[in-house]
């Protein structure tokens, strides 16, 4: 069977869980997430691997390139990417790519972009299934009146990271 090697790291933050398969980066998430055993479960068996805490190259180099993003030294991100999910929730994680840096994006616009108005609730749940925060910015996504709302890493991490992305408004920085 296939192997996932996992790495934790603790970043400022919080800590989070780092996953490779083949190469590619398959995981990137909040370790104490709410739906952490149904994403690792899914990943798992969509690769038919199984997971292991074992040092992987590309480790490293996720590591960088996410200290990089909180120094203010990297906007984008130059790692495999591995999607493991659904049609649909591939189509909103892909869409989630195109949103810039230091942008935000409410949770009706990007259903209007995927052309499923009415499915709001679903692209939101897909949002929420990302496995690959930060490197796919799922944080970007707020409410239609502004307010930051669902983060798998919790509104406080969701805020540092739009905090440093300068995508805040002044409406929003006294949240917390």
């Amino acid at each position: 069977m296939s192997k996932i090697y996992i790495k934790y790291y603790k970043f400022a933050v919080g800590d989070v869980i780092i996953g490779i398969y083949e190469n590619q980066l398959c995981l990137l998430d909040w370790q104490y997430r709410k739906q952490r055993e149904a994403i690792d479960h899914r990943i798992a068996n969509d690769l038919n691997a199984i997971y292991t805490v074992e040092d992987h190259q590309l480790h490293h180099k996720v590591i960088v390139q996410i200290q990089e993003y909180f120094n203010k030294k990297r906007n984008e991100f130059d790692i495999p990417l591995l999607l493991t999910g659904t049609t649909f929730q591939k189509a909103v994680w892909n869409e989630l790519l195109k949103i810039p840096y230091g942008q935000t994006i409410s949770y009706l616009s990007l259903s209007r972009k995927l052309y499923k108005e009415k499915a709001i609730r679903a692209v939101a749940n897909a949002n929420g299934a990302n496995a690959l925060s930060i490197v796919i910015p799922c944080h970007r996504v707020i409410g239609s009146n502004g307010d930051l709302i669902g983060y798998a890493g919790g509104l406080l991490a969701k805020k540092k990271l739009l905090q440093i992305e300068g995508a805040l408004q002044s409406n929003q920085l006294g949240l917390f």
